[in-house]
Protein backbone atom coordinates (compact mmCIF):
# COMPACT_ATOMS: atom_id res chain seq x y z
CA UNK A 1 0.00 0.00 0.00
CA UNK A 2 1.44 3.40 -1.04
CA UNK A 3 2.10 5.92 1.67
CA UNK A 4 -0.91 8.56 2.61
CA UNK A 5 0.68 12.17 1.45
CA UNK A 6 1.21 14.43 4.58
CA UNK A 7 -0.36 17.62 5.37
CA UNK A 8 1.04 20.35 8.10
CA UNK A 9 -1.51 22.50 10.42
CA UNK A 10 -0.55 25.13 11.76
CA UNK A 11 -0.83 25.51 14.95
CA UNK A 12 -2.44 28.55 17.50
CA UNK A 13 0.12 29.41 21.15
CA UNK A 14 -2.88 28.91 23.42
CA UNK A 15 -2.62 29.66 27.09
CA UNK A 16 -2.91 26.21 29.06
CA UNK A 17 -2.56 27.19 32.68
CA UNK A 18 0.22 29.52 33.39
CA UNK A 19 2.57 28.41 29.86
CA UNK A 20 1.85 28.78 26.29
CA UNK A 21 0.91 25.34 23.92
CA UNK A 22 0.98 25.16 20.36
CA UNK A 23 -2.35 24.01 19.75
CA UNK A 24 -4.95 22.89 17.07
CA UNK A 25 -8.65 21.71 17.94
CA UNK A 26 -9.21 18.27 17.27
CA UNK A 27 -11.97 18.37 14.81
CA UNK A 28 -9.60 19.75 12.07
CA UNK A 29 -7.37 16.78 12.23
CA UNK A 30 -9.94 14.72 12.63
CA UNK A 31 -12.11 15.85 9.35
CA UNK A 32 -9.00 16.02 7.42
CA UNK A 33 -7.44 13.13 7.54
CA UNK A 34 -10.43 11.30 7.48
CA UNK A 35 -11.55 12.91 4.73
CA UNK A 36 -9.02 13.55 2.96
CA UNK A 37 -6.91 10.54 3.28
CA UNK A 38 -3.99 12.04 4.44
CA UNK A 39 -1.30 11.96 7.19
CA UNK A 40 -1.11 15.05 9.27
CA UNK A 41 1.92 16.69 11.11
CA UNK A 42 1.79 19.95 13.61
CA UNK A 43 3.63 23.04 12.76
CA UNK A 44 4.34 25.12 15.39
CA UNK A 45 3.36 28.99 15.01
CA UNK A 46 6.90 30.09 16.07
CA UNK A 47 8.81 31.81 13.76
CA UNK A 48 11.80 32.98 15.73
CA UNK A 49 12.93 29.03 16.32
CA UNK A 50 11.96 27.63 12.67
CA UNK A 51 11.19 28.79 9.43
CA UNK A 52 8.46 27.67 6.72
CA UNK A 53 11.20 26.65 4.41
CA UNK A 54 12.36 24.20 6.64
CA UNK A 55 9.28 22.04 6.62
CA UNK A 56 7.67 22.73 3.74
CA UNK A 57 9.63 19.96 1.46
CA UNK A 58 8.36 17.49 3.48
CA UNK A 59 5.01 18.09 3.18
CA UNK A 60 1.90 17.35 0.25
CA UNK A 61 -0.13 20.28 1.23
CA UNK A 62 -1.49 22.74 3.70
CA UNK A 63 -4.30 23.47 6.17
CA UNK A 64 -5.02 26.82 7.48
CA UNK A 65 -7.67 26.24 10.39
CA UNK A 66 -9.89 28.81 12.51
CA UNK A 67 -9.46 29.75 15.71
CA UNK A 68 -10.53 32.83 18.43
CA UNK A 69 -7.29 34.50 17.19
CA UNK A 70 -7.43 37.22 14.78
CA UNK A 71 -5.04 38.70 12.22
CA UNK A 72 -3.12 41.72 13.11
CA UNK A 73 -4.37 44.69 11.03
CA UNK A 74 -0.90 45.72 10.64
CA UNK A 75 -0.75 42.51 8.51
CA UNK A 76 -2.66 44.14 5.94
CA UNK A 77 -1.57 47.59 6.09
CA UNK A 78 -4.35 48.60 8.40
CA UNK A 79 -2.72 50.92 11.08
CA UNK A 80 -5.74 50.53 13.44
CA UNK A 81 -5.58 48.96 16.42
CA UNK A 82 -7.79 46.02 15.56
CA UNK A 83 -9.75 43.95 18.06
CA UNK A 84 -7.72 40.70 19.75
CA UNK A 85 -6.53 38.19 20.10
CA UNK A 86 -3.85 38.09 18.22
CA UNK A 87 -1.30 35.40 17.13
CA UNK A 88 1.63 36.99 15.58
CA UNK A 89 3.80 33.71 15.54
CA UNK A 90 0.81 32.14 13.55
CA UNK A 91 0.39 34.87 11.52
CA UNK A 92 4.29 34.87 10.25
CA UNK A 93 4.64 31.14 10.14
CA UNK A 94 0.94 30.68 8.21
CA UNK A 95 1.74 33.20 5.44
CA UNK A 96 5.79 32.19 5.00
CA UNK A 97 4.08 28.25 4.44
CA UNK A 98 1.29 29.73 2.09
CA UNK A 99 3.72 31.52 -0.24
CA UNK A 100 6.60 28.72 0.45
CA UNK A 101 4.01 25.85 -0.49
CA UNK A 102 3.11 28.03 -3.42
CA UNK A 103 6.25 28.09 -4.67
CA UNK A 104 6.28 24.17 -4.74
CA UNK A 105 3.19 23.96 -6.60
CA UNK A 106 1.42 22.06 -3.60
CA UNK A 107 -2.14 22.20 -2.06
CA UNK A 108 -3.02 24.87 0.23
CA UNK A 109 -7.07 25.02 1.61
CA UNK A 110 -7.85 27.53 4.68
CA UNK A 111 -11.07 27.65 6.62
CA UNK A 112 -12.47 31.16 8.89
CA UNK A 113 -9.21 32.58 10.02
CA UNK A 114 -7.37 30.00 7.11
CA UNK A 115 -9.17 32.16 4.79
CA UNK A 116 -8.98 35.06 6.38
CA UNK A 117 -4.74 34.07 6.10
CA UNK A 118 -5.35 33.12 2.53
CA UNK A 119 -6.55 36.62 1.13
CA UNK A 120 -3.68 38.27 3.38
CA UNK A 121 -1.49 36.53 1.95
CA UNK A 122 -2.64 37.32 -1.32
CA UNK A 123 -2.80 40.95 -0.74
CA UNK A 124 -5.78 41.88 0.54
CA UNK A 125 -7.51 43.36 3.51
CA UNK A 126 -10.24 42.30 6.23
CA UNK A 127 -13.29 43.86 7.08
CA UNK A 128 -13.68 43.35 11.07
CA UNK A 129 -17.11 44.23 11.94
CA UNK A 130 -18.90 41.27 10.15
CA UNK A 131 -20.40 39.64 13.56
CA UNK A 132 -21.98 43.18 15.03
CA UNK A 133 -25.96 42.23 15.57
CA UNK A 134 -27.30 45.45 14.07
CA UNK A 135 -25.93 44.53 10.55
CA UNK A 136 -28.97 43.21 8.05
CA UNK A 137 -26.69 39.53 8.34
CA UNK A 138 -25.15 38.82 11.29
CA UNK A 139 -21.93 36.81 10.25
CA UNK A 140 -21.88 35.09 14.26
CA UNK A 141 -24.32 34.61 16.86
CA UNK A 142 -25.23 36.29 19.47
CA UNK A 143 -22.83 36.04 22.72
CA UNK A 144 -25.84 34.50 25.03
CA UNK A 145 -26.45 31.15 23.31
CA UNK A 146 -24.24 28.02 23.74
CA UNK A 147 -21.52 26.44 21.88
CA UNK A 148 -22.93 24.10 19.72
CA UNK A 149 -26.14 26.68 18.86
CA UNK A 150 -23.27 29.23 17.79
CA UNK A 151 -22.23 26.67 15.25
CA UNK A 152 -25.94 26.11 14.54
CA UNK A 153 -26.13 30.02 12.92
CA UNK A 154 -26.55 29.42 9.80
CA UNK A 155 -27.48 31.92 6.16
CA UNK A 156 -27.12 30.71 2.63
CA UNK A 157 -24.68 30.98 0.04
CA UNK A 158 -24.68 31.48 -3.70
CA UNK A 159 -22.18 29.15 -5.69
CA UNK A 160 -20.38 30.96 -8.31
CA UNK A 161 -20.92 29.28 -11.74
CA UNK A 162 -18.14 27.42 -13.25
CA UNK A 163 -16.36 27.83 -10.03
CA UNK A 164 -14.37 24.97 -7.95
CA UNK A 165 -17.09 23.90 -5.37
CA UNK A 166 -20.15 24.49 -8.33
CA UNK A 167 -18.74 22.26 -10.34
CA UNK A 168 -17.69 19.71 -7.22
CA UNK A 169 -21.25 20.10 -5.21
CA UNK A 170 -22.85 19.78 -8.29
CA UNK A 171 -25.50 23.13 -7.59
CA UNK A 172 -25.80 26.89 -7.00
CA UNK A 173 -26.84 27.06 -3.63
CA UNK A 174 -25.53 26.02 -0.14
CA UNK A 175 -26.30 26.85 3.54
CA UNK A 176 -23.47 27.01 5.73
CA UNK A 177 -22.83 28.00 9.47
CA UNK A 178 -21.65 31.06 10.21
CA UNK A 179 -19.55 31.73 13.49
CA UNK A 180 -17.14 35.01 12.78
CA UNK A 181 -16.40 37.89 13.41
CA UNK A 182 -14.09 39.52 10.67
CA UNK A 183 -14.31 38.15 6.80
CA UNK A 184 -12.67 39.88 3.59
CA UNK A 185 -12.66 43.67 2.84
CA UNK A 186 -10.76 43.62 -0.33
CA UNK A 187 -10.26 40.59 -2.02
CA UNK A 188 -6.31 39.21 -2.77
CA UNK A 189 -5.00 39.61 -6.73
CA UNK A 190 -5.70 36.73 -8.03
CA UNK A 191 -8.24 34.94 -5.99
CA UNK A 192 -11.48 33.80 -7.45
CA UNK A 193 -14.53 34.22 -5.32
CA UNK A 194 -16.22 31.07 -5.01
CA UNK A 195 -18.98 31.98 -2.59
CA UNK A 196 -20.81 35.34 -1.25
CA UNK A 197 -23.50 35.68 1.56
CA UNK A 198 -26.52 37.48 0.86
CA UNK A 199 -25.18 40.71 2.14
CA UNK A 200 -22.46 40.47 -0.70
CA UNK A 201 -19.71 38.91 1.93
CA UNK A 202 -17.01 36.75 -0.01
CA UNK A 203 -17.29 33.29 1.69
CA UNK A 204 -15.27 31.44 -0.17
CA UNK A 205 -12.19 31.60 -2.71
CA UNK A 206 -9.98 29.29 -5.03
CA UNK A 207 -6.35 30.57 -6.77
CA UNK A 208 -4.07 28.42 -8.95
CA UNK A 209 -0.92 30.34 -8.93
CA UNK A 210 1.93 27.86 -10.06
CA UNK A 211 -0.05 25.42 -10.61
CA UNK A 212 -1.14 25.19 -6.83
CA UNK A 213 -4.55 24.54 -5.93
CA UNK A 214 -5.64 27.26 -3.35
CA UNK A 215 -9.26 27.35 -1.39
CA UNK A 216 -10.51 28.96 1.23
CA UNK A 217 -14.29 28.85 2.69
CA UNK A 218 -15.16 31.27 5.69
CA UNK A 219 -17.92 28.48 6.79
CA UNK A 220 -16.31 25.82 9.08
CA UNK A 221 -17.15 22.04 7.23
CA UNK A 222 -14.68 20.47 9.87
CA UNK A 223 -17.76 20.94 12.39
CA UNK A 224 -19.61 17.86 11.76
CA UNK A 225 -18.59 16.74 9.12
CA UNK A 226 -20.41 13.25 9.18
CA UNK A 227 -23.24 14.55 8.93
CA UNK A 228 -23.47 17.09 5.84
CA UNK A 229 -21.99 15.80 2.68
CA UNK A 230 -20.75 19.50 1.06
CA UNK A 231 -18.31 19.33 3.76
CA UNK A 232 -17.07 16.08 3.67
CA UNK A 233 -16.75 17.18 -0.22
CA UNK A 234 -14.51 20.48 0.63
CA UNK A 235 -11.59 17.73 2.17
CA UNK A 236 -12.24 15.13 -0.42
CA UNK A 237 -11.32 18.17 -3.04
CA UNK A 238 -8.45 18.35 -0.27
CA UNK A 239 -7.50 14.80 -0.86
CA UNK A 240 -7.64 14.68 -4.56
CA UNK A 241 -5.34 17.67 -4.44
CA UNK A 242 -2.77 16.67 -2.63
CA UNK A 243 -2.72 13.56 -5.24
CA UNK A 244 -1.99 15.78 -7.99
CA UNK A 245 -5.92 15.21 -8.91
CA UNK A 246 -7.74 18.19 -10.26
CA UNK A 247 -10.42 19.97 -8.55
CA UNK A 248 -12.08 22.06 -11.22
CA UNK A 249 -15.06 19.69 -11.00
CA UNK A 250 -16.46 16.21 -9.08
CA UNK A 251 -15.96 13.32 -11.21
CA UNK A 252 -19.39 12.06 -12.56
CA UNK A 253 -18.52 8.31 -11.13
CA UNK A 254 -18.26 10.44 -7.58
CA UNK A 255 -21.56 12.20 -7.59
CA UNK A 256 -23.36 12.25 -5.03
CA UNK A 257 -26.72 14.28 -4.08
CA UNK A 258 -26.21 16.81 -1.73
CA UNK A 259 -28.48 17.46 1.11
Amino acid sequence: MSARPVIGIVCCSRSVGHEIAQAVIDRYLAAAIVHADCAALLIPARPDLMSAREVVGRLDGLLLTGSPSNVAPARYGDEGAGAGPFDPGRDAMSIALVEAMIGRARPVFGICRGFQELNVAFGGTLARDLGEPGRPLPHHATDDVSFDAMFAHEHEVALTEGGVLAGALGRDMLRVNSVHFQGIGTLGAGLAIEATAPDGVIEAVSAHPNGASVLGVQWHPEWQTDRDAASKEFFGLFGRALRGEPVHAKRDEDRETVA
